[in-house]
């Protein structure tokens, strides 16, 4: 194996330079993890290729040699969708980020996978133009990364996540061929490939070209910041103002928690004593959104608020936001670990989840700090513990996947927007029945037919193409390696 990896090498250095091949052991720990530190494999091989025939060329020597390859883009994943193979190629997008078109005529703009998710807004900006999609992480998340998650943000609840704003890709199969899905315009004929490979968590190909829809910049905008005494209150004023109606940008909800940790790393200076706070952005034409702001507050104060505040002056909402912004990593303040988790459940249903999640964190005496898109009923758990304290990791580990099943429960979602990845695999079958894991696997297999695309992500038990669909008989060979396990 160590000559065949030594082969590959040289051939990747003649595809991209030798500049752009990492063998050296302690580089290649660089690139062991992605936002979720808990899991961590260091690659054989890291590949930095440049162009998209670069791309395409690097992923045929993978093919013809039979190595696995992971693509990765800023490393900001919060599910370890981009977590290497001892054995494998970990190729990464990130000096693909040039801004090739923006197009304020037709509305849309053409990227690489690398540029980053904010750049898109501000390149756009002079033409009174943005990219909806907003992730915390905006700042330094992919572009192509959020293509493979479908990730979302604060202001998917009215603006829609990132497949809501992919009219085409240019992509890099498994086979190492260079084609197109969709024609950019949104409306292409026949089946939707194009959406099906937008959020496959890089198990269909790669991306090496995106083209993403540009929306114009909302006339006006009013942010406005509840304080409640508890999460409950503040869930009664998201569902009162759904229920009138009004259909905010964004909803967002932090518990006391993590408006500590937020106070302690950024000095937002949300109203002191709060047991949450409720973010509530409102967007679009001025006379709309005046009306829809004083029905807003006056339905977060008929809920209990305690103060409110608002701001229509951009320095003085990116204040409101900057807590919210900065509250994963602020959890770093009053934590030496923590693991984030990603359910969904049903708006009504969020109070009885909370309920939950604070019964099951006393009962485990593990911290858990709640930060939420409300609107949506996407909850972020995160759940608070030491590394160094035997038995903690397990234990939070556990209580990270008894809150899953507390949202399944509900009718939910094991994720919301950051990906199943390695993460959540094993509780896939919790969600789905056999037959419609074997489902999607056909579709995998249609693509990655030699199973080497980012293989061993999403599916508990990977189904080498060309099994008979159906209950297997005897010992899968991925779960005789040690590699999966059957739930």
């Amino acid at each position: 194996m160590a000559g065949s990896l030594a082969a590959l090498a040289a051939r990747m250095q003649e595809i991209c330079g030798a500049g752009n091949v990492v063998t050296d052991p302690l580089e290649l720990r660089t690139y062991e993890c992605d936002g979720l530190t808990s899991h961590r494999c260091v690659p054989a091989l890291v590949v930095l290729p440049g162009t998209a025939p670069q791309t395409a060329a690097v992923v045929r020597a993978c093919a013809d040699a039979g190595v696995p390859f992971v693509a990765r883009g800023s490393g900001t994943g919060l599910s370890g969708g981009a977590l290497p193979r001892t054995d494998g190629v970990l190729i990464v997008m990130s000096r693909m980020r040039q801004i090739i078109e923006i197009d304020p005529v037709s509305r849309r703009a053409v990227v690489e996978p690398g540029v980053t998710n904010l750049s898109v807004s501000k390149a756009a900006a002079p033409f009174g133009l943005f990219y909806a999609p907003d992730p915390s992480s905006q700042v330094v998340c992919s572009v192509g990364g959020n293509v493979a998650e479908n990730s979302g943000g604060a202001h998917c609840l009215k603006h829609g996540f990132t497949v809501h704003h992919v009219t085409g890709l240019e992509i890099v199969t498994p086979s190492g061929e260079m084609c197109w899905l969709g024609d950019g315009t949104g409306n292409s004929a026949g089946y939707d490939l194009l959406g099906a490979f937008t959020g496959s968590e890089g198990t269909l190909g790669i991306v090496t070209k995106i083209v993403v829809k540009l929306v114009p910049l909302p006339e006006t905008v009013h942010t406005l910041l509840a304080a409640y005494r508890s999460t409950s209150e503040g869930g009664t004023a998201v569902s009162d103002i759904i229920a009138a109606g009004v259909l905010p940008a964004a909803i967002e909800m932090m518990d006391a928690l993590s408006i500590q940790a937020a106070e302690a790393a950024v000095r937002c200076n949300y109203p002191p004593g709060a047991g949450a706070v409720l973010i509530v952005e409102l967007d679009g034409p001025t006379a709309e959104v005046e009306a829809e702001l004083a029905l807003v507050r006056s339905l977060c104060e008929a809920a209990g608020a305690t103060e409110i505040r608002a701001a229509d002056d951009p320095a003085e909402r990116a204040v409101i936001w900057a807590g919210r912004k900065a509250a994963f990593a602020a959890v770093g303040r009053i934590s030496p670990s923590f693991i984030v988790q990603d359910g969904v459940v049903p708006r009504t249903s969020l109070g009885a989840v909370l309920a939950r999640i604070a019964s099951l964190s006393e009962q485990a005496g593990i911290r858990v700090a709640n930060v939420f898109h409300a609107g949506d009923g996407n909850l972020h758990p995160l759940v608070l513990y030491d590394d160094k304290v035997p038995g903690e990791p397990e234990a939070a580990e556990e209580l990270s996947g008894a809150i899953l099943d507390a949202c399944l429960e509900q009718g939910g979602s094991i994720t919301g927007e950051h990906g199943v990845g390695v993460d959540k695999s094993r509780y896939m079958p919790k969600m789905f029945s056999a037959e419609d894991l074997d489902t999607m696997q056909l579709l995998r297999c249609a693509f990655d037919p030699a199973s080497l695309c980012n293989p061993g992500k999403v599916f508990p038990t990977p189904r080498l193409c060309g099994e008979v669909p159906g209950r297997r008989r005897g010992a899968h060979p991925a779960v005789a390696a040690g590699q999966a396990e059957i739930f």
